[in-house]
């Protein structure tokens, strides 16, 4: 079967309305009559009247005495009333009806009792003080809700009251979800031992389905169907011909000699759109069989999520009756220039914190297939396809995948990776369950920068200055020196060379990163580890040029460690802790002290002062002492202040 080419991507706006106005949803949906006790979050297929009316009677709103309000005029504190229980006066709790002959109800406080069987009276009742009139709250007959509204708890309520006790509501969207793909394995299968080069975890059925869940649906997740024509067509009928409202075939959307979604929808319906010029999610298709949406999603889980997010999450509130859900939004400053690709409208996944007066929108990694930068953002920058980026300090308007209020509980840090941090944000998640840090790995000098334009609340760093051997405080004079800062000493750390297991290329210092079939993994440009590196190189009289590898840059000490793991790299720099994580040998070679670079204007924010708190912590301590490699006796200190 020959390969998919995408001739005719479309734009993402006109995707989406050839693909919604390609339906009666609300008609694809159908009704179901369920009980109104089961109706919390339903949704109504016809409009609903009251059966009974509220109060159904004349009803006392207090506890005291009924009473007709013409018998108590006149009276005062001056001239008191005396009326006959059981006669002008009948003692009644909240609720009751009111006695024939009576239409007020006067407080039991107000009530004065001079002897049995009279009450007095020193202030006067007006017609219907304290009683809830029949139909008060409902009348019999009367409009509860029209079509199409969403049950909330006071709904729900307000029909039992009311006598209703059954109703008609729109069905849940049922979502047929087709795995394919030969490569895949099942979850369960791999939880003893990590699954084979080539295999790939299948969670996308999960993703979509908690998606479909989420956006009010309900999944159903078919057996996996290996990469076959056949199989895969057979499997899509199977669906259609089910009560699923939509069908999802998940992988196989791209343009791979094994992707036959488009041809299995264009065999069985009409391919309405087939590429769509977004990124992720260009090969995403949508189609039309059997009177039901027949969708291609792709592979990849950030595509797969844009897909969903842009056509099935909108389609699902239309068959409930629903407009389609639109994200809060909020003004914000891109951290650094964002460059784009010319004709795609780019989704970028992106850390989000106020800083001073504005909110920094500091972007996660780009990848289609990094679903991390889902879990860990917490909103959207659409980049326009006829933009080719967006520019360091334009406002830009971000789409928020968090509540508003995280935004502004988040401690912005930006710098040299280290592994502690990750461990610092779940401490301050412990102080204060609403806290959130959002670290961005740009390397230390990376960090100072980010420091002098406000565009975080303190960077990580552990620059050494070559000339004194000391750390941090010749840059931060350098790049800083017209802002007060404080350095705090996170930790001293040992770094070294992390080799695979057993140490096979016999590598035990600088010199062997230049022997013949050595090949090394680099940091990037501007980290501190990179600056110790190139120090420690000069200072040998290594060519950096005559390293295999020296080019090959990554952002975190993990990464290099996973590509030292992976065989990608002999040997990389790095931390112990990091080659600890990953089983890796380790050759000690220098001790450095890392520090956080705290501006003074922050210095007493509710969110650093946070951060000190855990620094002081034995708990953190022991753990950060617990990695390898750290001496946390100077943690917490103040190593400079200018």
């Amino acid at each position: 079967m020959k390969r998919n080419v995408y001739l005719q991507m479309m734009p993402l706006d006109q995707a989406r309305e050839t693909f919604l106005e390609a339906f009666d949803w609300v008609s694809l949906a159908g009704s179901e009559t369920i009980p109104t006790s089961q109706a919390l979050d339903r949704v109504t297929a016809a409009a609903v009247f009251a059966s009974y009316s509220s109060p159904a009677y004349h009803a006392a709103a207090m506890d005291g005495i009924a009473v007709l309000a013409s018998d108590t005029y006149g009276a005062s504190e001056e001239h008191p009333l005396s009326l006959q229980v059981g006669e002008q006066a009948h003692f009644i709790n909240t609720g009751n009806p009111l006695p024939e002959g009576t239409n007020a109800v006067v407080m039991i406080e107000q009530v004065h009792q001079p002897q049995e069987g009279l009450v007095e009276l020193r202030a006067a009742a007006f017609p219907w003080q304290h009683v809830r009139k029949v139909g008060e709250d409902m009348v019999a007959q009367e409009l509860m809700f029209g079509h199409h509204h969403k049950l909330k708890a006071a709904d729900v309520a307000a029909l039992l009251t009311s006598g209703v006790f059954q109703l008609k509501v729109l069905q849940r969207p049922k979502v047929a979800i087709i795995p394919t793909g030969l490569e895949l394995v099942d979850w369960q299968q791999v939880q003893d031992d990590p699954p084979s080069p080539g295999a790939i975890i299948e969670t996308n059925s999960l993703l979509l389905a908690g998606l479909v869940t989420e956006a009010g649906g309900e999944p159903q997740v078919w057996p996996r169907v290996t990469d076959d024509f056949q199989e895969i067509k057979a499997a899509a009928e199977q669906a259609l011909a089910s009560d699923a409202h939509l069908v999802l075939l998940n992988a196989g959307a791209s343009a791979g000699s094994k992707d036959f979604s488009v041809h299995v929808i264009n065999d069985l319906g009409e391919v309405l759109v087939h590429g769509i010029t977004v990124m992720p999610g260009k090969p995403s298709i949508l189609g039309k069989a059997q009177g039901k949406p027949l969708v291609g999603s792709p592979g990849y889980p950030v595509s797969a999520w844009v897909c969903f997010d842009q056509f099935i999450r909108p389609a699902l509130a239309a068959m409930a009756g629903q407009p389609a859900p639109q994200r809060e939004t909020l003004e914000v400053i891109p951290a650094r220039s964002l460059a784009s690709k010319l004709g795609r409208e780019e989704f970028l996944r992106v850390h989000l914190g106020r800083v001073g007066d504005q909110v920094v929108a500091t972007p996660l990694k780009r990848g289609a297939g990094t679903i991390t930068s889902l879990t860990r953002a917490d909103g959207l920058l659409r980049v326009p396809a006829d933009s080719e980026g967006l520019p360091e300090g334009q406002i830009v308007t971000a789409e928020l995948l968090r509540p508003r209020e995280a935004v502004e509980q988040t401690l912005v840090v930006v710098g040299s990776h280290d592994v502690t941090l990750d461990l610092l944000g779940d401490h301050l998640k412990r102080i204060n369950p609403g806290l959130h840090l959002s670290s961005s790995h740009l390397g230390s000098l990376g960090g100072l920068m980010a420091i002098r334009d406000g565009r975080c609340h303190l960077g990580g760093t552990h620059l050494l200055d070559p000339d004194s051997g000391e750390y941090n405080v010749s840059y931060l004079k350098r790049y800083l020196k017209d802002l007060p800062v404080r350095l705090v000493t996170l930790a001293l750390r040992q770094q070294g060379l992390m080799v695979r297991p057993g140490n096979p290329k016999g590598i035990e210092s600088f010199p062997d990163l230049a022997k013949d079939g050595v090949v090394m993994v680099n940091r990037q440009a501007g980290s501190g580890t990179r600056v110790l590196l190139d120090y420690y190189l000069q200072k040998q009289g290594l060519d950096p040029g005559d390293i295999s590898g020296y080019d090959q840059e990554e952002y975190t000490h993990m990464a290099v460690a996973v590509q030292v793991l992976a065989g990608g790299a002999d040997v990389g720099l790095g931390i112990l802790a990091a080659a600890r994580a990953l089983g890796l040998d380790f050759v000690p070679l220098m001790e450095e002290r890392y520090d956080l670079c705290i501006p003074q204007a922050f210095w007493d924010d509710p969110r650093v002062k946070a951060l000190r708190q855990v620094l002081a912590s034995d708990d953190f301590k022991d753990e950060v002492s617990a990695l390898g490699g750290y001496d946390v006796t100077p943690m917490g200190d103040i190593a400079w202040e200018g």
